[in-house]
């Protein structure tokens, strides 16, 4: 256990020191709401228009979670600052106004593939070397479409959507300035939060959003940029769960975490490892399907078991009564709850840094420079984690 203990220690330090993040202040209309000594957004309530500067943010950074699935975060990012700059200088304000992206959906779908394919000839080399791949494959509309309009309406027009139902739906004038944050806090935690924005019945995100998004969107808006008003536990610094991704998935399995709190056989038995699916022939690692599975090894550790109680209960507000097992994908949680020196962001920030800058998703990653690779298992003691296993 004390292994797990360093490591999560180790990249939470990572993440702090190298916090990876949208670049906001890069947003034209946005370019005055930020402190330039923290880079922390100022006065979140005044009025920007019909909306108040917390609620554009909001809406923009939800917008940003959700196009934020491919395999090019940094891409995605340059996409949304330069799309939005464009639109907002054709006066087509759909932050303010989501109508307005509708209503202008021919301009909103013409800028999106002129700033794609400027963004192709820039990147896609430098993405392909990284990555292995071929520099044709780059795309960032996601589940490797070609249809731009596709990828505005559902991509685009899901999350925009939400607070312009909100706003149509809110029958108090005096909320709709913040109707988006007002129903983003009106959850018990962060976590629950995030669950409902996918789950909701009437504006869940559905398949536009992934969990991992769901909970990127938790981070920013409460660790990177302190959107939130709400001081509870409910919504500090454990208060969402670490979104596993291909990145935290194979950095967290090549370092040995993984193994710390399950058998190969018991990650083969949840579908995690797939045998022989990977790129040339390795073992492909489903991430995802780690979710809800539970170590028997941790709930034998009493004062682990004790910690993790505290975190469903008081932050992450999950459960009511006592839980039947400890859940794999809240083990760094519980780590970084019993030290306090670092939050969920910090480990999620670590986490990609290393995932995008070192631990690269082929046999061949740049581990001598990785900052974790004096703890890492598969650089220190066994290779094949890290030349036999795909994410």
């Amino acid at each position: 256990m004390e292994f797990s203990r360093e490591l999560v220690r180790a990249i939470a330090q990572v993440g702090r020191e190298n916090p990876p993040r949208p670049a906001l202040e890069e947003v034209e209309i946005f370019s005055h709401y930020f402190d330039p000594g923290t880079g922390l957004p100022l006065e979140l309530d005044r009025r920007d228009g019909a909306c108040t500067r917390r609620d554009l943010l909001m809406r923009y950074l939800l917008l940003n979670a959700v196009l934020d699935q491919g395999p090019d975060s940094e891409g995605v990012r340059r996409l949304l600052v330069e799309v939005t700059n464009d639109l907002y200088r054709r006066e087509v304000r759909f932050l303010h106004k989501p109508e307005a992206f509708f209503q202008e959906l021919g301009i909103a779908v013409d800028h999106i593939t002129a700033v794609h394919d400027l963004l192709k000839e820039q990147r896609a080399e430098k993405w392909a070397e990284a990555n292995q791949s071929s520099p044709s494959k780059y795309n960032l509309f996601l589940d490797g479409a070609q249809q731009v309009l596709n990828y505005a309406v559902f991509r685009w027009g899901t999350p925009l959507a939400v607070p312009l139902l909100l706003t149509r739906d809110e029958q108090d004038e005096t909320r709709r300035p913040e109707v988006l944050s007002h129903y983003i806090e009106q959850w018990d935690s962060a976590e629950v939060m995030s669950k409902q924005l996918k789950e909701h019945p009437r504006y869940g995100l559905g398949k536009a959003i992934g969990y991992k998004a769901s909970h990127l969107y938790a981070k920013w808006i409460v660790h990177t940029f302190r959107l939130v008003r709400r001081e509870d536990l409910g919504w500090g610094s454990y208060s969402f769960e670490i979104p596993f991704d291909s990145n935290a998935g194979r950095v967290l399995f090549r370092t040995g975490f993984f193994l710390e709190w399950a058998t190969l056989e018991e990650y083969e038995r949840w579908e995690v490892l797939h045998s022989g699916k990977g790129k040339e022939g390795t073992t492909y690692i489903r991430v995802t399907n780690i979710r809800e599975k539970g170590s028997t090894r941790a709930k034998r550790d009493s004062r682990l078991f004790e910690i993790y109680c505290d975190l469903c209960y008081h932050h992450l507000r999950v459960l009511k009564g006592t839980p039947r097992t400890v859940q794999i994908q809240r083990i760094p949680l519980v780590f970084l709850l019993e030290e306090g020196l670092y939050t969920a962001g910090d480990l999620d920030d670590g986490l990609m840094y290393i995932g995008t800058h070192y631990c690269y998703n082929h046999a061949e990653p740049d581990c001598p420079h990785c900052p974790i690779r004096h703890i890492c298992r598969g650089f220190q003691e066994d290779r094949s984690l890290i030349t036999e296993y795909r994410t």
